[in-house]
């Protein structure tokens, strides 16, 4: 039997499969799995088995507790003194729509194929390996530069709660540059703390999450209630300085919608929840609640918090960086304690963030070890905890490294363009796979369909972002849309779905998808310009390593499957031919 030599078995070995780069690049990086594959012989490389032990309720705490953590401390009020005003009510329930719409992308896929793998497997199904490794890799640099700034602003919070500056924590080296000279111990031991929690038990750190996540809605109830009770229904229509703008809307339709891409941050984290899909009991009936279900209840828990404030303040009063502290603690000397009370719930609402994004981030690495594109050493899962331990402990460590000395500012790395990246590949990979049967259909007219919509997206995003209000502006903004609309309508007229979700499905297929692809295209656009230079880096390194690892480890696994085809085909047909014998000499 032919034996297959492994890529990297020599220098020599390495050299000889760099020169067969681009023709194994051509024949894996459109190689696309199956859903049975991924659940079967691609989960087994894991050796043993996720534990399934989550359920509805369990999901709930998770998507509650990824959601509401610093995001809406930050961007409600910068989303209210700059953009939107009172009206940023609206500008949470346009976001929560908009993440409704992604969430039930992600949940058809889940419950299709309840793998570890969120976007990752979803993607690998569809549009085949390196749009996956390509996704998965900014998206988990996103996270792992997230969670260390996120666990960075726990340091300054509970520094806030207790009363003590966060700079009595940390310790400068004078020798370092700036932004790199802050040591940050308390981040670090945090992350390790959590690190820890989601290596020894999925179940327990169930359990850590929902009493973190309890603590934290008490927290929130008490600002709604104290702010309801507290506040003035005048501010919601009068500034504090009456040369600027009056009424709900100051700053008039755009200013809701420019608000509404600003606070959309705030509900990032229901992503990693798919990735527990491989510990559900019952993915059918859990995954549909626990995912949106999270989603609905988080964007009435944002339009009441932002109303709340809303009505204790005049939006013209309200403080960008910290808006509900600044509020309470500027309302009298008897209230500033109602500011440390919110320093305590916001530092409630860090932990459950970080504990559910660390959570995805590992389930995200494991799948791509098992794909073969990373090591398989990543993708062990321990025989004892039943958890991805190796990535979980890689990835911790990785985040404690970033935390302790680099100075991440936490809104600029919560503002996660990967992460907005995948929302709108998942969308347009549940049209693709309900519209295209590989073998059966041409996949051209659906992709045809995804191209020229997203085309008509990106110049409706442009028009919205750079030219100037006016009749010009109103009319190229409606021929995008009248175009859009008519590009929808066309497709859905004339090309016929090849599949039906045998479970659950996106409803009103295909323009709740295509309405999600056009609003994370709009709020891709609505992102600064660090954002795209740090997803470009992320994006360079992410093909360098494609190229020059992945996609030969991939090729390797693929002809060592091969090859254990091969052979257990010929084991099958001796055995066979035995038995044949066995029954001619009886």
């Amino acid at each position: 039997m032919e034996t297959h030599t492994s890529s990297f078995s020599s220098l020599r070995a390495y050299l000889r499969a760099l020169s067969h780069t681009p023709t194994r690049f051509t024949r894996r990086a459109i190689s696309v799995s199956t859903p049975y594959e991924e659940m079967s012989r691609v989960r087994s490389r894991s050796g043993s088995d996720m534990r399934k032990t989550l359920r509805w309720y369990d999901l709930l705490g998770f998507g509650i507790g990824g959601m509401v953590g610093a995001g809406v401390f930050v961007t409600t009020g910068r989303a209210t003194r700059l953009l939107a005003g009172p009206a940023v009510v609206l500008s949470y329930a346009i976001a929560g729509l908009c993440s409704l719409l992604s969430a039930f992308c992600y949940t058809e896929f889940a419950v299709d194929m309840p793998v570890a793998g969120g976007a990752f497997s979803y993607l690998r199904v569809t549009f085949g390996e390196f749009a996956a490794f390509f996704t998965g890799a900014n998206l988990i640099m996103d996270y792992v530069m997230s969670n260390a700034a996120v666990a960075r602003g726990f340091t300054a919070y509970f520094g806030t709660a207790i009363g003590v500056s966060s700079s009595n924590w940390r310790i400068t080296v004078p020798h370092l540059p700036n932004g790199f000279n802050q040591i940050d111990i308390v981040a670090v031991a945090v992350i390790l703390l959590v690190t820890f929690v989601i290596c020894y038990s999925t179940r327990e750190s169930s359990t850590v999450n929902m009493i973190l996540t309890a603590l934290h809605l008490l927290f929130i109830v008490f600002i709604i209630v104290i702010g309801f009770t507290r506040g003035s229904w005048k501010n919601f229509t009068e500034p504090s300085n009456s040369e600027n703008a009056y009424g709900f809307f100051p700053y008039g339709a755009s200013g809701v919608f420019n608000g509404a891409a600003m606070v959309y941050i705030s509900y990032i984290g229901y992503d990693a929840v798919s990735t527990l899909a491989e510990e559900v009991r019952n993915p059918v009936k859990d995954i549909p609640i626990g995912v949106s279900g999270s989603v609905i209840i988080v964007t009435v828990l944002y339009c009441l918090m932002a109303a709340s404030m809303s009505k204790l303040l005049p939006y013209d009063m309200i403080d960008t960086e910290a808006p509900f502290s600044a509020a309470f603690s500027g309302k009298s000397e008897g209230s500033r304690w109602v500011s440390q009370v919110i320093g305590v719930g916001a530092s409630f609402g860090i932990l459950t963030s970080l504990l559910v994004a660390m959570m995805g981030q590992a389930r995200y690495m494991c799948v791509i070890g098992r794909s073969s594109v990373l090591p398989h050493w990543f993708a062990r899962v321990h025989p004892n905890t039943n958890t991805p331990v190796n990535a979980s402990t890689f990835l911790g460590l990785f985040t404690a490294a970033l935390a302790l000395f680099t100075d991440l500012d936490v809104l600029l790395n919560l503002v996660s363009i990967g992460t907005l990246f995948v929302f709108y590949m998942v969308a347009n990979a549940v049209i693709y796979r309900r519209y295209v049967a590989i073998g059966t259909t041409k996949p051209w007219p659906t992709l045809s369909f995804l191209c020229s919509f997203s085309f008509t997206s990106i110049m409706f995003t442009l028009i919205w972002k750079f030219l100037p209000n006016g009749r010009a502006k109103a009319g190229l903004l409606s021929a995008c849309a009248v175009i859009a609309f008519a590009i929808l309508q066309l497709f859905h007229s004339m090309v016929p779905q090849a599949r039906k979700p045998e479970f659950w499905g996106v409803p009103f297929m295909p323009w709740i998808p295509s309405v999600s692809i056009f609003l994370n295209v709009f709020l891709l656009g609505s992102l600064d310009g660090p954002s795209y230079v740090r997803f470009g880096f992320f994006s360079a390194v992410a093909v360098i390593v494609y190229v020059f690892y992945s996609v030969h480890a991939s090729y390797d696994a693929e002809e060592d499957d091969f090859i254990i085809g091969q052979k257990n085909c010929e084991i099958h047909m001796e055995s066979e031919e035995s038995e044949e014998d066995q029954s001619f000499k009886v």
